[in-house]
């Protein structure tokens, strides 16, 4: 019973803290123009969690961990949105390839004799690589908190259902003054349809992610699932896609189809955690 309640006020000051900061990243996104200070918020309410609650930062996962575990986490959301927008594609949700993307890219790079297949290559390449790690260091201050501290800290006392959408579900409500403001989205779909979309296809991510972070008790795995999920669907797949009049309700990350796909999978891993973590009340 201790243990219980000693983990309910942690996660009281967790949530409290979180709105506390969010509403200063939310000020400083106007003051910043991007989306960062938002982000490191949650890892700044994280911190101060642990030294209220006298929880050691060693517990936030800082481990790296087995390899096989970083290289599946980066590959499969690039398979997540390889598969989505191969349906995407294939059903006339949209069209492969947008010319005049790879145009701008063309001109962006200074690569004006290259043909479009390999401006393609060059680009998927460049955000591979450079972009990933360039989006290392904001993305690891969200996940600090949603992975590094709220799933183990859920794992006291919910089973890994549990875990998987309470922290997924969290992660997407995170989101959700973004959308309604209009800051985060499309403006052809109804409001409620990005925001039931999205919930589902981050809710469904939150699930793969806290698999990861029990399996490996490293947050790092969270961290490039992450990078590698934002990367490929906002930077490749979604602008390479000649978009029409239907497009919004299925592409990107408030489209169903992504959606379903991240669903299949992550009731897979669903499945796999609630066979595997024998310490989490099932």
């Amino acid at each position: 019973m201790k243990n219980s309640k000693d983990t309910t006020l942690t996660l009281a000051t967790f949530f409290i803290l979180v709105v506390a900061f969010y509403v200063l990243g939310y000020w400083l996104i106007y003051r910043m123009g991007q989306a960062t200070p938002l982000m490191l918020s949650v890892g700044a309410a994280t911190l101060l969690t642990c030294l209220l609650r006298k929880r050691e930062l060693s517990s936030l996962g800082w481990q790296w961990g087995k390899w096989k575990h970083q290289r599946t986490s980066y590959l499969l959301p690039l398979i997540i949105a390889l598969i989505s927008y191969l349906i995407i594609w294939a059903c006339g949700f949209g069209e492969f390839y947008n010319a005049e993307f790879l145009s701008n890219q063309k001109e962006s790079y200074n690569l004006g004799n290259w043909n479009d297949f390999s401006i393609l290559l060059f680009h998927f390449g460049l955000i591979a690589t450079v972009s990933f790690f360039v989006s290392l260091p904001s993305i690891l201050g969200e996940e600090i908190g949603w992975r590094g501290f709220l799933v183990p800290e859920l794992a006291k006392t919910m089973s890994f259902t549990g875990v998987g959408l309470v922290s997924g579900f969290v992660w997407a409500l995170f989101h959700w003054p973004l959308i309604i403001l209009g800051l985060y989205g499309n403006d052809v779909t109804p409001l409620y349809y990005q925001l039931f979309v999205f919930s589902v296809f981050i809710t469904a991510t939150g699930i793969i992610m806290a698999y990861f972070r029990i399996k490996t008790n490293s947050l790092w795995p969270a961290v490039i699932y992450h990078a590698s999920s934002n990367i490929f669907i906002q930077k490749l797949f979604t602008p390479i896609t000649v978009t029409n009049t239907n497009s919004a309700w299925y592409i990107d990350e408030f489209g169903a189809v992504i959606a379903i796909v991240a669903t299949c999978v992550a009731i897979y891993f669903l499945r796999k955690g609630k066979a595997e973590f024998k310490l989490v009340r099932t």
